[in-house]
């Protein structure tokens, strides 16, 4: 199936009462990764990227490595651009090719989110690239800048249904208590509020700050409706922690092998969350 929208995929998934992981890569090994542990589980993936990696390879080299890991795969996969606030990026990656991207201007005030998200999906639509949004302001460290507990703000049902109304976006991201990063301690998710946006709205709502959620609240938000779910943070510890941990153990200076025991290890904790996350199989659904 090789690279699609992720929007017919989370359109399916909603529908289905399944997510479908989202996982943030750094190069070409950790995408190899996600695409090939999609490819075994027949499953569809996201394969997204933030604007700090887009700007070390370039938009157009991760489209290439994309392309041609996708070229044979049996299962759909997106090219997604995460948490961009830079409309001058998302312009490159969707002439690059990129399959969708991601404006979060949940920063700004709510009109003018509101008119920068319009004009994101003008270009996206052009292209045929679906775009995701966001509302309210999601705590943590993103993009290397912090959003304090006390700056963070969930997202309001009755303004998100007014956000949605006219946009047809591929994915809808609302602070609903959820953190970027690590969390420090028992995350509280507001369940009802989720609940309330994702029934107004209508749309695959994307579940941000996934890393340390447990089994039980992935699947109570995937139910509740979030058929996007992003995995970042934890990806990023097993791509150091695979690799030094291999040299530590074998003190081996031949780089191909560390890089093998990486790949292994980030192959498995896909194959792992897509699994729990019940999109096993589900490719054909996206067809």
């Amino acid at each position: 199936m090789g690279l699609q929208s992720m929007k017919p995929m989370l359109k399916a998934a909603r529908e289905g009462g399944y997510g479908v992981a989202a996982f943030n890569i750094v190069d070409y090994n950790s995408a190899r990764a996600v695409v090939l542990a999609a490819g075994e589980l027949r499953a569809p993936i996201i394969v997204q990227v933030s604007v700090k990696t887009v700007r070390f390879w370039g938009p157009a080299a991760i489209a290439a490595w994309m392309r041609e890991l996708c070229a044979d795969s049996p299962v759909p996969i997106s090219l997604h651009l995460d948490h961009c606030k830079d409309i001058h990026v998302i312009r490159d990656c969707i002439a690059a090719g990129w399959t969708d991207v991601m404006i979060d201007a949940s920063h700004k005030p709510f009109e003018e989110n509101l008119a920068l998200t319009r004009e994101v999906v003008g270009l996206a639509s052009y292209a045929g690239a679906g775009v995701e949004a966001e509302l309210g302001q999601i705590g943590g460290v993103e993009e290397e800048k912090r959003v304090e507990d006390a700056d963070a703000h969930l997202a309001d049902p009755d303004k998100a249904a007014l956000f949605c109304r006219d946009l047809p976006l591929a994915a809808f991201a609302p602070a609903i208590g959820t953190a970027h990063g690590l969390y420090k301690g028992e995350p509280r998710i507001a369940f009802d509020r989720l609940e309330a946006i994702a029934r107004r709205t209508g749309l695959p709502i994307a579940l941000h700050g996934g890393t340390g959620l447990s089994d039980d609240v992935f699947r109570k938000c995937i139910a509740l409706g979030c058929a996007k779910v992003n995995i970042s943070t934890q990806l990023k510890h097993t791509f150091i922690d695979s690799f030094v941990e291999y040299h530590a153990a074998h003190c081996e200076y031949e780089p191909l092998k560390p890089l093998g025991a990486q790949f292994e290890r980030m192959k498995q904790e896909v194959m792992e969350k897509i699994t729990l996350f019940g999109s096993c199989g589900r490719a054909a659904a996206c067809a």
